[in-house]
């Protein structure tokens, strides 16, 4: 059965709903898999999205026509390898990780997907590592999930470097429902739900954690 939540007044999915879902409508294996599962196999936080949320990723940027797409933050390569999936073999895709151990656990990952797309894992930080693509753009979208006290300047530098009709996707926007609390985190990510507004036509989706979606303007 679902939950109940007599407050809001409305059903939700429990885990179990959720892997039902997950199962049938974003099934994966192989490299894919072992992406998802990194938490196991190599000890890596388990944060990574949701499959239905990459595959919500890949059905977007396919919907768009996405050949160049800037992600902040590659774990073990899931989400990197669910964009891809969605560009052709003439894309490219810049995914920034700033830990070292995790951005060599991605690119394996990313190598036996043997995916179509080029695939370039940068390991740096946002800041330091978004100035040096400036010369790519513009881009057709930017998914953003990583240091949630950086999404403000990760969302600025999307504003002027994806191109008019694209995609910014931010997952995490209610961090971990502490989005309202009285913090500098908190209050950074309000910011990045205002600032985000001025330039994109935006929703937010109620994925488990809120996914922020803007088209840009």
């Amino acid at each position: 059965m679902s939950d109940f939540d007599s407050r809001q007044g409305h059903f939700y999915a429990n885990n179990a709903i959720r892997h039902w879902v997950n199962t049938r409508h974003a099934p994966h294996d192989g490299a894919f898999k072992k992406a998802f599962e990194a938490d196991k196999e190599d000890g890596l936080p388990a944060i990574q999205i949701d499959p239905c949320e990459g595959q919500l990723l890949k059905l977007l940027l396919t919907m768009i026509h996405a050949t160049h797409v800037v992600e902040v933050g590659t774990l073990a390569g899931y989400s990197t390898i669910a964009i891809a999936m969605a560009l052709p073999p003439q894309g490219q895709l810049f995914s920034i990780e700033a830990d070292p151990h995790h951005a060599e656990i991605a690119k394996r990952n990313i190598h036996d997907a043997n995916l179509a797309c080029d695939v370039h894992i940068l390991c740096g930080t946002g800041l330091q590592t978004l100035p040096t693509l400036e010369s790519k753009g513009p881009f057709d979208a930017m998914f953003i999930d990583a240091d949630k006290i950086g999404y403000v300047d990760y969302g600025a530098w999307g504003a002027k470097h994806i191109k008019q009709g694209g995609l910014l996707i931010a997952d995490n926007v209610y961090l971990f429902g502490k989005l309202l609390d009285d913090s500098p985190e908190a209050t950074t990510m309000r910011q990045f739900h205002e600032d985000t507004t001025n330039a994109f036509d935006t929703t937010c989706i109620p994925t488990p954690d809120g996914l922020l979606l803007g088209i840009k303007r």
